[in-house]
């Protein structure tokens, strides 16, 4: 596998990630539920393995990028984990309407652990020329175009809404257990 295929599919996984997040802001207000800090916090876990991506995407993959992705999946399927421990008691019922019979912690959780899986896999395939490569190219703003582009800023305007979506709904204070309306507009 060569450099660019490797780049093309951080790309993808940026976007995949991309989606995500912003499926949960959509999800947000299409079905009027406020996420909980624990919602939050998978969210920073999303941001944050589509900060690695992005570093793998605009200079090229390195293996210390792939480490921040683990990291921040490892951060993020904990968290998940934590939420879907908190709800498996019987009788407890689970926090949001649930997504082809799973609630956004457990689709969390599924999304973190593939994505621990797929960069373990990139990683047993890592072959020393991409770092040699990614040397001798051009600037990484002249390198960047297209699709590689357009994923990151599409990925850094999600995060930027989620930053002021958890002001609106938290403000400068600590996000109550479970929000019933926006700090902003109550």
């Amino acid at each position: 596998m060569n450099r660019n295929t490797i780049v093309t599919l951080n790309t993808l996984g940026l976007l995949g990630i991309t989606s995500v997040l912003f499926m949960g802001v959509v999800l947000q207000f299409a079905l009027g539920e406020l996420p909980c800090p624990l919602c939050l916090l998978q969210r920073v876990g999303f941001a944050a393995v589509m900060f690695g991506f992005m570093l793998n995407v605009i200079y090229g993959p390195q293996q210390r990028h792939y480490g921040i992705i683990l990291m921040a999946a490892l951060f993020g399927a904990a968290v998940s984990l934590r939420q879907i421990s908190l709800h498996v008691i019987p009788g407890t019922p689970g926090y949001g309407s649930p997504i082809l019979g799973f609630h956004y912690y457990t689709w969390a959780f599924l999304i973190f652990a593939m994505t621990i899986f797929g960069v373990a896999v990139l990683l047993a395939m890592w072959n020393r020329s991409w770092e040699r490569d990614a040397l001798h190219t051009e600037s990484p703003p002249a390198r960047l175009a297209g699709l590689g582009k357009l994923a990151c800023l599409l990925a850094v305007a999600v995060v930027l809404l989620n930053v002021v979506l958890t002001f609106v709904e938290c403000g400068p204070f600590q996000c109550p257990d479970n929000p019933i309306d926006y700090w902003m507009f109550s």
